[in-house]
This record gives structure tokens, C-alpha cells and sequence, in this order.
């Protein structure tokens, strides 16, 4: 096994915001170099790497100039040039997850092929060109659209951007012109998610399923619950298809999974994320393995921690105030810290703007229902707001 406790090795990741930045405080568990490549020079990882340098992350250039400093290279965001990855790939730099698994992900209408390609269960959809074709097929004979449906941009979608509930012809004339996919409409009674960890070796593990309650307006994640209030047939049955998920693609690091939970209590897969993910943040104070720490055990071939839960706990999402932009100020703060059982994450971005993520707030409680009270004391107290 490589040394990772008192050696030189270094760890690239690309992407310095909040993922990364709690990433690396789990490095220091261990005694290893960090290497940051974010496009922002005020990005929060800047604070908690051994080295950090400002450029592109969709920059060939940069990229494989970047990559060639490190042992291994990671990544907190699915937006990187997947060209410079197998390039450095192919010239020996352990680069995880894989450039093969991110080519299947980054575009989300390659990864619907790809869960149809590989019976997972998925909302049946249909692939264009530009939201334009999607209207034109609406008058076609073979047409099978049904209103509403989600309409979702094939790349460039991120934190409820990029996706939008279409109701009438006329809502596609206001959406971009950009490769899309037109998908069914599904009535749910959870969106869950579940994230697998699998090693270099192969070892697999997969966290307890989370319940995710969504802000109506902004598709944000507002709450996020664990273990998510289902029967325990359903949980199983989640977590099944999670590790089907993770076995078709084959990725060394975190897998996150997201799901609907229909009437019927089918599992479909909706998307899925191959790096640590808000809905697993939780994990921190709740798991006796969090997210970062599992996916550095999984990417550098160490052996995978326990993923149970030490205790209920219930994730608050803090966003930007609508109406606010500009220095940022947590209003408040202090009044929720003296709550028993409130940890308070936050970022460091500098500028707030409506529904931007500038933190998080985790309550654990071993009663999940008082838990989840703290957490709505919590939601209704702080403020994210301009100076």
C-alpha cells in the first residue's frame, strides 16, 4: 500500500468550492500534498490546500499542466475537460473517477441511454437537438409528449439550472436552444437518494437512504433526511438499484444516486453524480464514516469505513435570500449555534446572490422528528442576506 500517513504524495482535486474545501479537511487526517485548480481566485478551498492555482477547468492546457503535478487526480464538479483527463490517464496519473465514467454522465442525455443501454429503471424520455425540435414534434403523428414534462439541457445543468416543468407549447419558445431531453413527468411520493462508495480494489459500500425535500420554486434541496421516513422494503430496494447503478458504471470514488419513489413504490433512477454530494453532507456529524473521508479511502485504494448512522439527522440547505446580492451576512447565526444538536457549515464564497449555496446546517437528535422540528427552527431563524 502506498504511504498516505508521512510521505510526499500529492492529491489533485479539481474544483475549489465547497465540496472540495470539505474534502480536504479530511486530508489532514492523513499527511499528504493538496493541489486546488479552480477558475476563482476568492474560491473556498483556497483556505484548506497545500497549493492552489487559479485557471480553467475546461482548459486542455491547464488541466493536463495541472494533473502532471499530482499522484492522483480527483474532481468536486462534473464540469472539466474529460479530453485533458484521458490524456493524463493514459500517461500514468491515477485519474478518479474515471474519465470513461464521466463521459457517461456529463451529458444527461447519454447518461439516460446509458441506464437504458443497462435495464436501470429510469423515466421513460425522449433526446433533441434544441428546444425548438421539441415543439416541431409536438404536431408530429408519432409524437408520444404528454404535458407537463421536464424539459432538461443536456450539459450545463446544475443546482436546479438547466431544468425546467413544461406545460404548454408555448414555455418551450422561452427555453435555450441547446441539446435537450423531453422527459415523462413522473407523480412520486419521494425524491431519495442514496450514494455508493466503491475502491480501486473493488470493495463496495453503500450509506443509508436519504429523504430529500426540495424549495418549490428554486429545485434546490431545502431538507435532506436520514434515514429517510420509507418503509424498509423500499429502502432496500433503493439501495439495490444504487448498486446497480454503480456496478454498470464501474467508478472508484462516490457514486450519488438520485431517485423518485413512485406511487407504487417502484424505484426509478433520476440522476446521478460520481464526486461527494449535498445530500450526503449530513454525513458528518451523523455517520461514523462521512462522505469526503469515504471517497478518499475509495480513490486511494484504502479500506472502505463503516457507512451506518450514529444518529437521526436532518440537513438544512443556506442559500442566498431572494432580493439579496452582494457581501454576504449570516443573520442570526448565533441564535441557531445554541440549539443542542445545530452545526453550522459555512462556506466562505464572499458575494450572496438569491438561492446561491453559502452553507449548510446539520441537526442530529436521535429522535428524527424532533430533529427535523430543530431543523425547520433552524430554516425559519437564519437568514442569508447582503451587508
Amino acid at each position: 500500500m502506498t504511504n498516505y500517513f508521512s510521505s510526499q504524495f500529492k492529491l489533485g482535486i479539481l474544483g475549489g468550492g465547497q465540496l472540495g474545501k470539505m474534502m480536504l479537511y479530511d486530508t489532514r487526517k492523513y499527511d499528504i500534498q493538496t493541489y486546488v485548480l479552480d477558475p476563482s481566485d476568492d474560491a473556498p478551498s483556497k483556505i484548506a490546500c497545500d497549493h492552489f492555482e487559479q485557471g480553467s477547468l475546461m482548459d486542455y492546457d491547464t488541466v493536463v499542466a495541472f494533473g502532471k503535478k499530482v499522484d492522483v487526480l480527483t474532481f468536486e464538479i462534473e464540469s472539466v475537460n474529460i479530453e485533458a483527463l484521458e490524456a493524463l490517464e493514459k500517461e500514468g496519473v491515477k485519474v478518479f473517477p474515471q474519465p470513461s465514467v464521466l463521459r457517461n454522465i456529463q451529458d444527461k442525455g447519454i447518461q439516460k441511454d446509458f441506464y437504458a443501454q443497462h435495464d436501470i429503471p429510469t423515466a421513460g424520455y425522449t433526446k433533441y437537438a434544441f428546444a425548438k425540435a421539441v415543439k416541431e414534434n409536438l404536431d408530429t403523428a408519432s409524437s408520444d409528449i404528454e404535458f407537463p414534462f421536464i424539459w432538461k439541457s443536456c450539459t450545463g445543468g446544475y443546482d436546479g439550472k438547466g431544468v425546467s416543468v413544461v406545460r404548454t407549447a408555448e414555455d418551450l419558445d422561452h427555453l435555450p436552444q441547446v441539446p435537450c431531453i423531453a422527459e415523462k413527468m413522473i407523480s412520486f411520493k419521494n425524491e431519495l437518494a442514496v450514494i455508493v462508495a466503491r475502491s480501486v480494489s473493488g470493495e463496495v459500500k453503500t450509506y443509508p437512504v436519504v429523504e430529500m425535500e426540495f424549495h418549490p420554486e428554486a429545485n434546490q434541496v431545502e431538507y435532506v433526511i436520514c434515514p429517510a421516513r420509507i418503509d424498509e422494503n423500499v429502502a432496500n430496494k433503493a439501495r439495490a438499484i444504487a448498486e446497480q447503478v454503480s456496478k454498470a458504471f464501474g467508478h472508484v470514488g462516490l457514486l450519488a444516486v438520485e431517485m423518485f419513489q413512485t406511487e407504487d413504490d417502484e424505484i426509478l433512477v433520476n440522476e446521478v453524480a460520481p464526486r461527494p454530494h449535498n445530500s450526503g453532507h449530513y454525513s458528518i456529524e451523523g455517520s461514523f464514516t462521512n462522505q469526503f473521508e469515504q471517497h478518499l479511502r475509495a480513490i486511494l485504494d484504502l479500506p472502505l469505513g463503516n457507512t451506518d448512522s450514529k444518529v437521526a439527522s436532518v440537513m438544512v440547505n443556506l442559500v442566498g435570500d431572494e432580493g439579496h446580492t452582494g457581501a454576504v451576512k449570516y443573520k442570526n447565526i448565533e441564535q441557531i449555534m445554541a440549539m443542542d444538536g445545530v452545526t453550522p457549515h459555512i462556506y466562505g464564497k464572499k458575494e450572496t446572490r438569491p438561492f446561491r449555496k453559502m452553507g449548510h446546517v446539520t441537526i442530529v437528535n436521535h429522535n428524527l422528528v424532533k430533529a427535523r422540528q430543530v431543523a425547520q427552527e433552524v430554516k425559519e431563524n437564519i437568514r442569508v442576506i447582503a451587508q
